[in-house]
């Protein structure tokens, strides 16, 4: 048997935490899948950007991107009647190396036809508790709130607030005002990063639900007036898992490409072709279906106490 090391306990945690994953899918006929890690098109999201893959020796082919996800890949193979499945595996995005953060990680993402989103969060509850058992340790405490309620809860103020009061938000926080004129969805995306998420209970699993309509991403909409079916889940006060019940309206899915796509042109950064196939797919018919993406590297840091995602890889330097 091999000796108990420092690295040998790292690799074992890894396997036990992936084992626990498949374990769980297989249990409740959840296909697993492999999808590829080079596409045709990167991401048009405003919030991500992709790597683009650059070939040792010159060719006449398109330019390819690192996934950021498998995502597309996936609808393409709901939209073909793959039914349930999910997926294991590496993503790469081009973001700044951090404690928590790195340009590749391990992505679970899974698809359920025929949910929604909060059928879907129940099931991402049980799949982190069953994690947390496999470890031998108690399951957190679990707590629901809309993005409204968060807001009004943490930092004392309605998620659609004015200007002047979301200013008034940062200072009772001791945060730093942002200068310049920001939309609502900036001002809302520097509170929910710099005063919501340090709000958090730190021993509670929160899923905050029901976003903004401007912010619905992949999401499909509901409500009167419009909220998008969307949630996050946070362990602590580090998120953890995105999911949608997702938007199936072709027409839509390609007006919210565009958008995001004239967005980043006018800020001059690199805009990947809107993935046609995806579009494709989304034509011949995507289930109702709830989809949802969670970072594997981010749960074993919590299962196992990890400061720095660097204690939870095998390479942490690359």
């Amino acid at each position: 048997m091999a000796a108990d090391t420092p690295l040998r306990a790292r690799l074992a945690a890894r396997a036990k935490l992936h084992a626990a994953i498949r374990g769980f899918f297989a249990e409740r006929g959840v296909l697993e899948v492999v999808t590829p890690v080079l596409s045709p098109t990167g991401t048009t999201d405003l919030h991500i950007d992709s790597w683009r893959a650059q070939p040792l020796a010159a060719t006449n082919e398109a330019p390819l991107w690192l996934r950021t996800s498998p995502e597309f890949f996936h609808k393409r193979l709901l939209a073909d009647g793959s039914g349930e499945i999910y997926e294991l595996g590496p993503v790469f995005r081009a973001e700044e190396i951090g404690p928590r953060h790195r340009s590749e990680f391990t992505m679970l993402e899974w698809y359920r036809p025929g949910w929604d989103d909060a059928e879907l969060c129940t099931e991402v509850a049980d799949l982190v508790a069953a994690c947390f058992r496999a470890f031998d340790r108690a399951p957190p405490p679990l707590q629901t709130l809309s993005f409204d309620a968060a807001f009004r809860r943490y930092a004392g103020v309605p998620a659609e607030a004015t200007p002047a009061e979301y200013a008034d938000a940062c200072v009772r926080a001791g945060v730093p005002v942002p200068e310049g004129e920001l939309d609502r969805d900036a001002w809302q995306d520097w509170l929910r990063g710099t005063v919501i998420e340090a709000a958090l209970p730190a021993d509670t699993a929160t899923f905050l639900t029901d976003f903004p309509a401007s912010q619905a991403a992949l999401a499909r909409l509901r409500g009167d007036p419009p909220v998008a079916a969307r949630f996050e889940l946070y362990l602590g006060r580090h998120e953890l898992a995105n999911g949608y019940h997702e938007l199936t309206d072709a027409a839509e899915q390609r007006r919210r490409f565009e958008a995001d796509r004239t967005r980043r042109l006018a800020a001059g950064r690199d805009c990947p072709p809107i993935d046609e196939a995806l579009i494709a797919a989304l034509q011949r018919g995507l289930p109702d279906c709830a989809g949802v993406a969670l970072g594997v590297d981010r749960l074993l840091m919590a299962l196992t106490g990890a400061r720095d995602i660097a204690e939870v890889l095998a390479f942490p330097a690359g």
